[in-house]
This record gives C-alpha cells, sequence and structure tokens, in this order.
C-alpha cells in the first residue's frame, strides 16, 4: 500500500507523532526528491519537528515552520508556504498537527482544501498514554479530531511507547489496541512503530509486516 502525496499525521499529546513525522519525512526523502515537513503544531511547545530545522534541512528537506522566528514562542502563527505544500503535486508534503481536538482546528482552515487533494490522515496511538489506553478512548478522540478537522482518518499507526523504557511488550500491547480500534472503524493499521533497538527484537510477523523502525530525533541522549 503506497501513501498518497499529501500525508498528515495526528494524534494524542505523548504519543509520539513528531517523532515519528520526523523519521517519516527522512524516510520519504529516500523516494522523492521533493520533501517538505510543515509543524503546525501550535498547542505543544515542546518536542517540535521546526526544532529539527537545520538537521532537516541539511538532509534536503524543506521545514515550514512558524512565521515568527523565536521557537520558544507558542502562537498560532501559521507557516506561510503551508497552502503551496498541499496543493504543490510535485511535492511529498506532510504536515504535523498538534493533539487535539484544539489543534486540529488548523485542519479545518484548510480542509477545503485538502479534500481537493488526494491525502492521508494518520492518527498515531500510544496505548501506554493514559488518556488512550481503551479502544473507547482512542476512537473518542479519533472521532473528535475528524470532527473538528472535517477530515476523515485513513491509517492508524501504533506507536506504543514509554520512552528509553519501550520493550517490545509495549508495542505488541499497542498492537492489540490498535487492532480493536481498527475493526471497530474499518480503518487499517498504515505503521507499528518501534525504536530500533526494539524493532530489532520483535518476532511477530503481522507487527513485522507493517513495521517501521525510529530514530531519535526529537530527544537528546541525555533525556529520559
Amino acid at each position: 500500500m503506497l501513501d498518497k502525496r499529501l500525508v498528515i499525521i495526528t494524534g494524542h499529546y505523548g504519543s509520539g507523532k513528531t517523532e515519528f513525522a520526523v523519521n517519516y519525512a527522512v524516510k520519504m526523502k529516500n523516494s522523492y526528491s521533493n520533501v517538505s515537513l510543515a509543524d503546525l503544531d501550535i498547542v505543544n511547545p515542546y518536542f517540535r519537528s521546526r526544532e529539527k530545522k537545520i538537521l532537516l534541512e541539511d538532509m534536503g528537506i524543506q521545514v515550514l515552520d512558524s512565521s515568527i522566528n523565536n521557537q520558544t514562542l507558542d502562537l498560532p502563527a501559521l507557516p506561510a508556504g503551508i497552502m503551496g505544500s498541499i496543493t504543490n503535486l510535485n511535492m511529498k508534503a506532510i504536515l504535523d498537527i498538534g493533539g487535539d481536538p484544539v489543534g486540529a482546528r488548523v485542519l479545518a482552515r484548510f480542509s477545503d482544501q485538502i479534500k481537493m487533494m488526494d491525502y492521508d490522515l494518520f492518527y498515531v496511538i500510544n496505548g501506554n498514554r493514559p488518556e488512550t489506553q481503551t479502544k473507547e478512548n482512542v476512537i473518542r478522540y479519533l472521532k473528535d479530531i475528524e470532527s473538528t478537522s472535517g477530515l476523515k482518518v485513513t491509517g492508524l499507526i501504533n506507536n506504543t511507547h514509554l520512552l528509553k523504557d519501550t520493550s517490545v511488550s509495549d508495542v505488541e500491547l499497542g498492537h492489540e489496541l490498535s487492532k480493536e480500534v481498527s475493526w471497530e472503524i474499518d480503518v487499517p493499521i498504515r505503521y507499528e512503530s518501534a525504536m530500533m533497538n526494539i524493532a530489532d527484537k520483535i518476532v511477530s510477523e503481522e507487527i513485522k509486516a507493517k513495521l517501521f523502525p525510529l530514530n531519535l530525533y526529537m530527544r537528546e541522549e541525555w533525556m529520559s
């Protein structure tokens, strides 16, 4: 299954959506000459993709960040080039969206244009977060984001982790939860992500079939 040209990534706070978005952009650069990553997270002041702008641009990835050139500000200033990335058919565009219905309001501003494009909206699930440990809660947050943005989720990403304390069993737990959600709402699991050292230990063929190994770009080595 090939992802669409325009990929939107969202998920609840603490799901690891930005880490996935950055890794996804890096991987897409192997297949596309023109890749952009837009940081549209106006909710979470931490671990934003814009913080790795220099690193990503050195890799040839265009980073669309706030029009206010200050990474410490948390203002709803949207990237000036966002509309171009949405509509440019020659660009592999990735949008990193705030992880709750408030953050999803950003999407609502562009929903008419996005609906005219071939897009994927991926919802990142971390089954170890208190707010998303049950099928019912995951679906509730997912539906809230759909309702707020006016867009439909097309794929699920199991990114269940406990940062550097993550084990294979955490990924397996998230896999089972993601399967329950998938069956309930008829949306496929698109990726099963895990840090490199954990990905190498996974034996489940179901998980390995959609495995997306992650590098830690957003968290420095000294962080827990």
